[in-house]
């Protein structure tokens, strides 16, 4: 097989399988060693680049996808539906962060360094796939360990969480603070509710 053909090869399973394919099973559709697919991946990563294609492949921990470019986005949602966008909260990228440079970490873990309850943070994250159970903890009640999904590398534009800037112990206290602010918030929030309620059964 040439080296066309095995990049031929390697754009078909991509273009078909859609999510992210692993170098060993692109590998072995090519019939080549894992190092040589790499390059072969590599190069045409480099060339889709140089010739300014509207796909772009991506690496997302040793996985590869074929995806388009963002910078076409708005071309393509003038023939496709306009996909669902989110805006998460300054609690939900708290938590995203903790379990980001944490990971694997437990929900308790990550409440022990925002110093509130992450029920709804964490649940949130999940349903949006940013996160995921990785596995339990060796540990009374084997707690539920949390990591970061290839959404989330997606996402924030990296191919690994070692690609993450470094964060530093100053950012955990502000997260900390952060959230000691967002308990005095839902507290008046709730002397403001109980007032309500006390004028209207005073009515």
């Amino acid at each position: 097989m040439t080296i066309e053909q095995s990049e031929a090869v390697i754009e078909a399973v991509l273009f078909t399988m859609g999510d992210s394919v692993s170098a060993d099973s692109l590998a072995l559709a090519i019939e080549h060693d894992v190092e040589t697919t790499i390059k072969l991946i590599h190069n045409m990563m480099d060339k889709y680049e140089a010739e300014d294609r509207g796909i772009r492949i991506i690496e997302l921990d040793g996985k590869f996808q074929l995806c388009t470019k963002q910078e076409y986005y708005d071309n393509l949602i003038k023939v496709c539906s306009q996909p669902r966008k989110y805006t998460l909260t300054d609690a939900a990228l708290e938590t995203l962060s903790i379990v980001a440079y944490k990971q694997p970490i437990t929900k308790i873990e990550i409440e022990k360094i925002r110093g509130v309850n992450s029920d709804h943070s964490v649940s949130k994250l999940v349903e949006l796939n940013l996160i995921k159970e990785v596995g339990r903890l060796d540990a009374p009640g084997r707690p539920m360990l949390f990591g970061t999904t290839e959404d989330f590398l997606r996402s924030f534009g990296v191919s690994s969480i070692e690609e993450l800037p470094a964060i530093s112990e100053d950012m955990v206290e502000q997260y900390k603070e952060e959230a000691e602010l967002e308990i005095a918030n839902e507290d008046f929030a709730n002397e403001i509710d109980s007032g309500d309620e006390q004028l209207t059964l005073n009515i």
